[in-house]
């Protein structure tokens, strides 16, 4: 017998600012982070005010987890230490391990006109947390497209996802975390059903419209079941579907820096002081 997950938490997402000014709504922080595991954080950018968003996020670290982000509108360049650079446009989405360490920047590549994308913050386990940092470029066209009739169209980036017993894989797979991140545009008064393994811990974001349980830019927070049941509005809804298997671990965190312990945590802050966060002197 299907059992359909249940939402259990709607958390709203808040205005915020980050990097030079740019604005943001943002859904992150201590007292989130048993919904979220093993995600640490979503922001929205969404402006089409130059102010907003000029100011970009120059050079600055990280480490002990990876940054996923996807454009919508507008375009950003990534440069990092590794000497990795690229601009990211509609549709594509940039995969950065940060691992060890790494010191990047992102910076609009345009200076007017809408800007829209996410940013999530995905958490690595601790026996994973110093390993090499990497970085990908998922250009749209490399996104797994899947068309459920005249329901919805899902662009499927991360992950595995079962519709109508077909099985879909997105380009990004076989991470020890099992994320799944999908953009889901659905039509007005459709409806759909996906599944996903029982182990992940699913969440959706509507960010343009609103489903029948939730208002747009709310955070939605499922329990375990076969199926996830998702019904747009009267209006067709644009929302992205995020899980992962969670991690369970602690959790010491210092702005860039995600951590087990706080001795790890003071060691990042002082391996980035000594210009040694990267390894390599960076």
């Amino acid at each position: 017998m299907t059992s359909y997950r249940q939402l259990v938490a709607r958390l709203p997402s808040q205005p915020s600012q980050d990097g030079d000014g740019v604005k943001i709504q943002r859904i992150a922080g201590p007292h989130f982070n048993q919904w979220l595991d093993p995600w640490l954080m979503l922001d929205e950018i969404r402006s089409d005010d130059a102010a907003n968003y000029i100011g970009g996020f120059p050079a600055h670290p990280h480490r002990g987890f990876e940054t996923i982000t996807l454009m919508m509108a507008g375009r950003m360049r990534h440069r990092d230490h590794l000497g990795n650079e690229g601009v990211i446009e509609p549709g594509d989405v940039q995969w950065m391990t940060a691992g060890r360490g790494v010191v990047h920047s992102e910076m609009p590549e345009q200076s007017e006109g809408l800007l829209h994308g996410f940013q999530l913050w995905l958490n690595l386990p601790s026996k994973e947390k110093m390993k090499p940092a990497a970085y990908r470029d998922i250009r749209a066209n490399q996104v797994t497209q899947i068309e459920i009739g005249q329901a919805a169209e899902i662009r499927l980036i991360a992950g595995k996802l079962k519709q109508d017993g077909q099985e879909y894989i997105g380009p990004i797979d076989g991470l020890s975390t099992q994320p799944l991140l999908a953009d889901i545009h659905l039509n007005a008064g459709q409806s759909l059903n996906l599944e996903s393994s029982a182990a992940q811990r699913l969440m959706l974001y509507p960010y343009d419209g609103s489903t029948t349980e939730l208002e747009s830019r709310t955070l939605g927070i499922y329990d375990q079941g076969d199926q996830l049941r998702i019904a747009a509005s009267g209006e067709p809804a644009r929302l992205l579907l995020i899980g992962g298997v969670p991690l369970r671990e602690p959790i010491a965190q210092y702005g860039p820096f995600v951590m087990n312990t706080q001795d790890e945590l003071m060691q990042a802050i002082q391996d980035y002081q000594n210009g040694e966060l990267t390894g390599s002197g960076a």
